[in-house]
């Protein structure tokens, strides 16, 4: 018994055909087990070895073992620099592309990988690893390994090695797609990813919604780049940035865009605006959580020397930089044009209209009025509690003054006497 030559060809057909009854890569994994151990295949254990291109991870593996769900796991990149993975059957088979087997369940069986004593320990008795080569060239792994007491078969080896080939095309296509996701999710967001993936790539393809327009910028950001090296720049700005997007995100918020050092993002609105009430306070809640990890930021950043205490110790110590981190951040409420905008060749997925250019109007007072956070009336109506007005403003691009409102929890008075005074903002419009 057991899986025969003859016996794979119908598992390698439905590989062939694209697996079309498995959606993601664990539902190939399952079914791909399910059929071999209907064939008569005393398997145990199946792990695919999936290398990725992704910021954060350098891999996924997929194992499936016999009565459980297939388990999904993510490898950042230092842990393809352990002493385990390097000397692992896996990365053989990925470095090499020549299939390893350890028949565990003899005497003599050479124990020259490490994790192949854990295996043995559990019982297993036969061990195949198997090159899985995609399309371009890049090679992954799968692993089979068995608890019956005689092991795999020579025609159940065979078999196997056989399934390999169309397995890696099954596992490719869905690699393909999952790699997509992650990208698009990387570089427009989450949102913005799947509309692109659902097919809105024309150009001037946008749609009109309300949002709350979520709009900072680092202040002082000039100085820093003049006086800090470029490399401990780039770290401070990516810290820096670490301290908002994770609270946008966790309250249901997009990033659409970096702007040098400013960030404008969307937490979007139901059609109805049901929701408008409470998606008001889960951005005004990630805007605390995001100036407080600023704060923090700020202090260690002083603390380790890299950057001064106050803006008036500036010229002590040119190694200093500049004084600590703070930005300006607006919130204001409006209808947005979101989606593609530009050239033929080069699309940006964002958002535009009078209500972005009014938010980052109101992020250009933050610094004058000595405040953090700042709000259009629009947002302020939004959570009247949480609210103060600090007066009217004529603000560029705007015919009417506006009114602009402060925390309660930023007690720091206005610095300017009369606001109504100056035109505040003067970088180009987003309209």
């Amino acid at each position: 018994m057991g899986l025969k030559n003859c016996q794979a060809k119908p598992i390698a057909d439905w590989l062939i055909d694209g697996a079309r009854s498995a959606a993601d890569t664990e539902d190939v994994l399952g079914e791909l087990c399910d059929r071999l151990l209907r064939c008569g295949m005393p398997m145990w254990r199946v792990g695919l070895f999936l290398l990725t291109l992704h910021p954060h991870i350098m891999g996924q593996r997929f194992l499936w073992k016999e009565g459980t769900a297939v388990d999904v796991n993510s490898a950042p990149f230092k842990a393809f620099q352990t002493q385990d993975f390097r000397n692992s059957p896996v990365r053989r088979v990925i470095d090499s592309g020549i299939a390893v087997r350890r028949r565990l369940g003899d005497k003599d069986c050479p124990l020259d990988f490490t994790m192949l004593r854990e295996l043995q320990e559990q019982g297993v008795t036969d061990y195949l690893a198997v090159p899985l080569s995609f399309a371009d060239g890049e090679m992954h792994g799968a692993t089979f390994a068995t608890r019956d007491p005689s092991g795999f078969s020579d025609a159940q080896i065979a078999g196997l090695k056989s399934i390999a080939a169309p397995l890696s095309r099954a596992v490719e296509t869905r690699t393909l797609r999952r790699t997509a996701c992650a990208l698009l999710d990387t570089y427009v967001g989450h949102k913005g990813g799947a509309r692109i993936l659902a097919g809105q790539i024309r150009r001037g393809h946008v749609d009109a919604i309300n949002a709350v327009i979520w709009f900072s910028d680092m202040r002082g950001f000039t100085t820093l780049s003049d006086r800090l090296e470029p490399q401990t720049l780039v770290d401070l700005l990516n810290r820096y940035f670490d301290c908002q997007v994770p609270s946008i995100l966790d309250h249901g918020g997009e990033v659409l865009e970096y702007l040098g050092d400013g960030v404008l993002a969307v937490f979007l609105i139901a059609p109805d605006g049901d929701d408008m009430g409470q998606v008001c306070k889960a951005a005004l809640d990630a805007a605390r959580e995001s100036r407080d990890a600023v704060a923090r930021l700020s202090e260690r950043m002083v603390s380790r020397g890299i950057l001064a205490r106050s803006a008036g110790e500036l010229g002590t110590s040119s190694e200093q930089g500049s004084h600590g981190v703070h930005f300006g951040l607006a919130l204001h409420l409006g209808q947005v044009s979101y989606g593609n905008i530009g050239s033929r060749n080069r699309l940006n997925f964002t958002c535009i209209g009078p209500a972005v250019n009014l938010a980052a109007r109101i992020e250009t007072l933050t610094k004058k009025l000595n405040r953090t956070i700042l709000a259009s009336d629009e947002f302020a109506r939004q959570c009247p509690s949480e609210f103060l007005p600090v007066g009217e403003f004529d603000l560029a691009g705007f015919t009417a003054l506006q009114a602009v409102f402060g925390l309660n929890d930023e007690f720091t008075p206005p610095i300017s006497a009369d606001p109504r005074a100056a035109r505040a903002g003067a970088e180009p419009d987003r309209a």
